[in-house]
């Protein structure tokens, strides 16, 4: 199939392949990334449901279909989505790293850490698990924990902001401020909106 050149002719070649093979759950799921692009979250909705008839086991639509309810503010509806998806394949590192993230929204550290814990074990590349992980275990008061997390963060990505800034929060609660100060002024560096009473206690400790 020749490449499309926009978004427009991305969904009318998707279209055009569920005319001819209306039981092809690819192309519906295919139909549906291109309909999120655009916004169109009730038609890409529908798209992937049929997706889903067709490819009951397409992990893949069930986490798309948890970033719609997102979208919505459904934090329930997409924790619901992410479960099924990773009962459709039990070692799909994206959906536990979504549910992680939401029961990290929630304050259930314990679930949060279970789950994201399975996401990097599944996808050692994972650097928003590792990031969201790290965080989960600084809430729990495990300051080793989140600085193991967030160093594999920055090691897989060296400008990634939300890790630098758990580090230095982890580097403060252990007293180890040179590296508090450098991690806060990395964040600060890369756009990141460091806290300001965590700024605070950075300044008292420079030298």
């Amino acid at each position: 199939m020749t490449q499309a050149k926009n978004a427009d002719e991305f969904i009318a070649h998707q279209k055009a392949a569920i005319a001819s093979n209306p039981e092809c759950g690819n192309s519906h799921y295919n139909l549906a990334v291109g309909l999120m692009g655009q916004q169109k979250y009730d038609e890409a909705e529908k798209a992937l449901n049929e997706a889903l008839d067709c490819s009951p086991g397409m992990a893949e639509a069930y986490v798309l279909l948890g970033g719609i309810s997102l979208q919505r503010n459904d934090l329930e509806g997409c924790l619901k989505y992410n479960k099924m998806a990773v009962k459709a394949k039990p070692g799909f590192s994206e959906g536990f790293g979504n549910i992680g993230f939401i029961e990290l929204q929630r304050g259930n550290l314990d679930e949060a850490i279970k789950n994201l814990e399975k996401a990097t074990r599944f996808n050692f590349r994972y650097i928003q698990a590792f990031t969201n992980l790290g965080n989960a275990y600084l809430l729990k008061g495990r300051a080793d924990d989140s600085i193991e997390a967030n160093l594999k963060a920055i090691k897989l990505h060296a400008d990634f902001a939300p890790a630098h800034n758990n580090l230095a929060i982890a580097y403060l609660e252990k007293g180890e401020y040179e590296l508090a100060v450098q991690h806060a002024d990395k964040a600060v560096e890369l756009g990141y909106e460091v806290a300001p009473e965590i700024l605070k206690e950075i300044d008292e400790h420079r030298k």
